[in-house]
C-alpha cells in the first residue's frame, strides 16, 4: 500500500471549510492521502496592493507553514500533494523548492510570487485562477504558467475564489475544477 500526503496550504480568508478546499481535501482523502490542515495565524489584513504587506505577509506564512510541517517524516510517504489557495500557494511552493521532497501541486488562485519557485517534477503541477481575480493579473499569471509549462484553467469573469456571481454558474466552475483535480490526483497517485 501506498503512503501518500496532502497538505492543504489555505489563504488568509480562505480555509480548510471553503469550496475549493474543502472539496480537494475530500478528493485526495478518497484517493488515500492522510490529510494535513496548516493553518495561518494572525496574518497582515488588507494587503492587496501593498506590495511590502504582501512580503511580509507571504513570509508569515511561509514560516507558519513550515514550523507545523517540521516534524513530518516526508521520507516515508510515496506520494506527496500539496494544495495550495492564494497565500497559499506561496507558501506550498515555496515550501516544495526548499525541501527535497517530489510533491505534486494543486495551485488555486495562484499569487505571481508562486511562480518564483519551480514545480518539484515537470508536470505535476496544475493552477485554476478567475480572469476577474483582482488579486492577479490573468495575463502575468498565463505567461508564468506558460514558461513553467504548468496547464492552467482560467475562469472568465470570476473572482478570487473562483466565483462569478451566479451560484448556478458557480456550482457548475466548481464541479468543474474538483473534476480536473480529482483527475490530476489520480493520475498523480498511480
Amino acid at each position: 500500500m501506498n503512503n501518500k500526503l496532502a497538505v492543504i496550504f489555505p489563504g488568509i480568508g480562505y480555509h480548510k471549510d471553503k469550496p475549493l478546499l474543502y472539496y480537494s481535501a475530500k478528493l485526495a482523502q478518497r484517493s488515500g492521502y492522510q490529510i494535513i490542515h496548516i493553518t495561518f495565524q494572525d496574518m497582515p489584513q488588507k494587503i492587496r496592493g501593498d506590495a511590502d504587506m504582501m512580503h511580509a505577509a507571504a513570509e508569515l506564512a511561509c514560516a507558519q507553514a513550515e514550523q507545523q510541517l517540521e516534524t513530518v517524516r516526508w521520507a516515508a510517504y510515496d506520494r506527496i500533494l500539496l494544495i495550495g489557495k492564494s497565500i497559499g500557494t506561496i507558501a506550498a511552493a515555496r515550501f516544495a523548492a526548499e525541501h527535497p521532497i517530489a510533491a505534486a501541486q494543486i495551485r488555486y488562485t495562484p499569487l505571481h510570487a508562486a511562480f518564483t519557485f519551480a514545480p518539484a517534477l515537470s508536470g505535476s503541477c496544475i493552477a485554476f485562477l478567475g480572469s476577474a481575480d483582482p488579486w492577479s493579473d490573468a495575463e502575468e499569471i498565463k505567461r508564468d504558467a506558460a514558461v513553467q509549462q504548468i496547464p492552467l484553467y482560467l475562469y472568465p469573469d470570476c473572482n478570487h475564489s473562483l466565483e462569478c456571481g451566479d451560484v448556478v454558474r458557480d456550482i457548475e466552475s466548481l464541479r468543474e475544477i474538483m473534476q480536473i483535480t480529482s483527475d490530476f490526483i489520480r493520475d498523480t497517485s498511480s
